[in-house]
């Protein structure tokens, strides 16, 4: 089997986003025997299921529904997904997006040109289901590509792009020896639930799962190639994690930016690309959640006191990331200066960010009156 795509799953069974998903995959102009597609069902409470159910009936040869009964998110639809592709390589596509119908079959012809292992493409932007051309996102550069070496390395950890905008040789994925495991069986209301075997690359039960993981990814990589063409249609709605704005949102990403550093340590490359891995950490962890918390319309419980924590944990993490070369390249000037009053006093920060936007906000609808 050449290739396995994993689709995670979860209520996108409304306005025929997944079957758009569906059909861009059956029909890739790869031949039927080279690839897989293995849908995940996240416990979905809409149609999801039976509509992936509906597709393997017709395709039973290379098309496999697998139900989750326990929300683990992406992540544990992933891995739940990987613990039983064949693939000799791996892609990732999400479940209300779709792809050009020789997005797969160019990718591989280019890794096969150029012996890459890992191969990505540009994307799209969209609010509409067609193939029109949107806003064109390119996702890498041409200086990413190549035979990687550190600068390269560098380059990808600071800019890694979007994971499902690639595919990957398998042994970059999921390290050689590691075998699926059965979670134990659970009691729930008095019933026995089991869950489906997985392997455990990515973390579960927290969004921005991908971050956690990207980069020993791109360290175990050797050779980056890169299409230079928007062949992946991303769907922007309402209902996408990048739009919403929760509690537990703000906090799984500061938990995936806690579990990026860990990764480096763990796997020790922190030393070789610590300042990559600090501005990495310090846009993640820290700059996204703060300005995605403070806004008073975001409505975010806590928040003066979330956000005083948040701004101490960075400063303990890494004391002197305010003199970072790429935070002080990278960051606005206007960004900057808020960062480092926060880093001052918190409550002159939080009061000054508040009134400045209720002024600015003022403003705007006198303008607009």
């Amino acid at each position: 089997m050449k290739l396995s795509i994993i689709v995670p799953v979860y209520n996108q069974a409304a306005d025929d986003k997944l079957k758009w998903c569906l059909d861009s995959l059956v029909s890739q102009t790869l031949p039927k025997n080279q690839y897989e597609i293995i849908t995940v069902d996240d416990s979905s409470t809409d149609d999801s299921f039976k509509i992936m159910q509906e597709y393997e009936q017709k395709a039973p040869s290379y098309f496999h529904a697998i139900h989750s009964p326990v929300n683990h998110h992406q992540g544990g639809a992933k891995n739940i997904g990987l613990a039983i592709a064949k693939g000799d390589w791996i892609g990732f596509i999400d479940a209300d997006d779709w792809v050009t119908p020789d997005f797969y079959e160019r990718l591989l012809n280019k890794a096969k040109e150029t012996g890459a292992d890992m191969v990505g493409c540009d994307y799209h932007l969209t609010d509409e289901h067609s193939f029109k051309i949107g806003q064109i996102v390119h996702n890498n550069t041409k200086d990413q590509t190549g035979i990687l070496d550190r600068d390269r390395y560098k380059r990808l950890i600071l800019d890694t792009g979007s994971l499902v905008v690639k595919i990957y040789k398998r042994d970059i994925i999921i390290p050689k020896g590691m075998k699926p495991s059965k979670p134990p069986v659970k009691v729930r209301d008095g019933i026995e639930v089991e869950e489906p075997y997985r392997l455990h690359i990515f973390p579960e039960d927290i969004f921005y799962e991908d971050n956690a993981v990207s980069n020993s990814w791109i360290l175990r990589a050797t050779h980056f190639e890169y299409i230079e063409e928007p062949l992946y249609y991303y769907y922007q709605h309402d209902n996408s994690t990048v739009h919403t704005i929760s509690k537990k949102n703000l906090e799984d990403r500061m938990t995936a930016g806690r579990m990026l550093l860990m990764e480096a340590i763990k796997e020790g490359y922190i030393e070789d690309y610590r300042a990559e891995i600090e501005f990495q950490y310090t846009v993640l962890f820290y700059i996204n959640t703060l300005f995605s918390a403070m806004p008073r319309q975001q409505h975010v419980k806590g928040c003066y006191n979330f956000t005083r924590k948040l701004g101490r944990e960075m400063k303990r993490t890494f004391p002197s990331f305010e003199k970072n070369v790429y935070y002080e390249k990278r960051i606005n000037a206007e960004e900057k200066k808020l960062i480092h009053m926060q880093m001052r006093s918190h409550f002159c920060f939080f009061i000054y960010y508040r009134l400045l936007w209720f002024y600015r906000n003022l403003r705007k609808r006198f303008s607009n009156a």
